[in-house]
């Protein structure tokens, strides 16, 4: 197994630091086009193996050429939020670097599975599908494995109970008009409308939507990276062991749900072949508004990066 992490940032450090702790990969490649820096972290990750006894090998470099015959290809590489910047705000600059790394990734591993990052996700993911002309079950994106994380953790603080126990779901796109659905999350079996009264849960929901901007406004000069890592590894773990988790991710819809030609979140099976199935859950009136105004935002930036593409190809 080769895993490729476009980025050396945070996030695709991380990420990459994560994936050889649990020996995902035999070879991690960590590329970036700040000359030094992947080969840096890189080594200091490699030279950390021996203690936490794995055999996985990372590699850091500038050449694309090096990540060829990738099975996995993450694309983390973008500008970060920074205070009172939402994630649409990153359009204009990020839509060119995905456009530009994952051209780049799939001339060199063009069987690859491509799992993105970088934000905003649904538009930057619907942009890496363009990009490879790849099937949509082999392009997909991170963001609701994360936002049902800190959905979770937000109730877990407020119960006072294992976060094992707590079982989640996060519809739409990843940001502000995400979709919590307490109707779809449990707590050991129990509803979890059963132990937190609607006040409390709306509450939760909200902080579960601004969850990535709490966090921006508390580091100032960056965003979150280790809960998006995690995430990320998450997902490769159910493909690369084939597990067929039932995991909230973004994918590309063809009519599921009522929508089409839009990249949103929904739970999917994961395993071997990536997005194995995606599963549509029997929404409510007010869930479906709720999902289908987070499409319509989606739908709306999708055309405004596909705008900007063209004119910096004219």
């Amino acid at each position: 197994m080769k895993i490729t992490v476009i980025g050396a940032g945070n996030v695709g450090a991380t990420t990459a630091q994560l994936l050889a702790n649990a020996e995902l990969a035999n070879e991690i490649i960590l590329i970036d086009i700040l000359e030094g820096i992947p080969e840096g972290k890189a080594l200091d990750m490699y030279e950390s193996m021996p203690v936490l006894e794995s055999d996985s090998r990372i590699i850091g470099t500038n050449d694309y050429a090096l990540t060829a015959n990738s099975d996995i290809v993450i694309q983390t590489a973008g500008l970060a939020r920074k205070p009172g910047m939402t994630r649409d705000d990153l359009l204009i600059i990020n839509a060119n670097i995905v456009n530009t790394c994952i051209s780049n990734a799939v001339k060199y591993s063009p069987n690859a599975f491509y799992i993105v990052v970088s934000n905003p996700l649904d538009v930057m993911t619907y942009l890496a599908l363009k990009a490879t002309g790849l099937p949509r079950n082999k392009v997909v994106g991170m963001a609701g494995i994360l936002d049902t994380s800190r959905y979770v953790s937000f109730i877990s603080m407020e119960l006072g109970v294992s976060m094992q126990d707590i079982r989640g779901m996060i519809l739409g796109g990843h940001g502000d008009t995400m979709v919590p659905l307490p109707r779809f999350t449990t707590v050991s079996g129990i509803p979890v409308t059963d132990l937190i009264p609607k006040e409390r849960m709306d509450a939760i929901c909200a902080r579960a939507a601004g969850g990535g901007g709490e966090i921006v406004k508390y580091l100032k000069t960056g965003s979150a990276y280790y809960a998006p890592s995690a995430s990320v590894v998450q997902m490769v773990e159910s493909i690369v062991k084939d597990q067929r988790r039932i995991l909230p991710c973004s994918v590309l819809l063809e009519g599921e749900y009522g929508v089409n030609d839009a990249v949103v979140g929904v739970p999917v099976v994961l395993g071997k072949n990536c997005v194995e199935k995606i599963i549509e859950l029997k929404l409510n009136d007010e869930e479906t508004g709720l999902f289908m105004n987070s499409v319509n935002h989606v739908k709306e930036t999708i055309a405004e990066a596909l705008e900007i593409i063209a004119k910096n190809n004219a």
